[in-house]
């Protein structure tokens, strides 16, 4: 499901008066910090996690494991809102189930950034020099690299 949507398609005009169209991001590439192991030992660490809709939040909590086990909520929804990871494109919960819990918890919080924040830029203050910027955290990239 892509829905890189301009915002000029949906109002009929530019959003800005530079003439550039804004664009709303729906699709976010990430890096696990260990990655997934498939059965044949390749180790899937690259993906990409989609926005969620309200369906993706309504529909595992008619699922009877997320009944029996709360806990199980997020195994059912991060494999509804991975759209690949490595080279499986079909993310099922025992594909979620098998991540390691580092894993498992990097995915947790990328799903609460991109969604509930709506970006996946932060702010924050240079140490050193104490200069204030933002950072793209859906790079991919671990802290300390550039």
């Amino acid at each position: 499901m892509r829905r890189t949507i301009a915002a000029s398609a949906q109002t009929g005009t530019d959003t800005d008066h530079g003439g550039a169209v804004d664009t709303l991001r729906t699709e976010f590439p990430f890096e696990l910090p260990r990655g997934y192991v498939d059965d044949s030992g390749t180790v899937h660490r690259s993906g990409v996690m989609r926005l969620a809709t309200a369906r993706d939040e309504l529909v595992p909590l008619r699922d009877d494991r997320v009944r029996e086990n709360s806990a199980y909520l997020s195994v059912v929804l991060i494999s509804r809102v991975i759209v690949r990871l490595g080279a499986i494109e079909d993310v099922h919960p025992g594909i979620v189930e098998d991540l390691f819990a580092s894993d498992l918890a990097f995915l947790q919080d990328f799903y609460r950034r991109i969604n509930a924040e709506g970006h996946t830029r932060a702010a924050v203050t240079c140490p050193s020099c104490q200069e204030n910027f933002a950072v793209d955290l859906s790079g991919g990239g671990r802290l300390g690299e550039s």
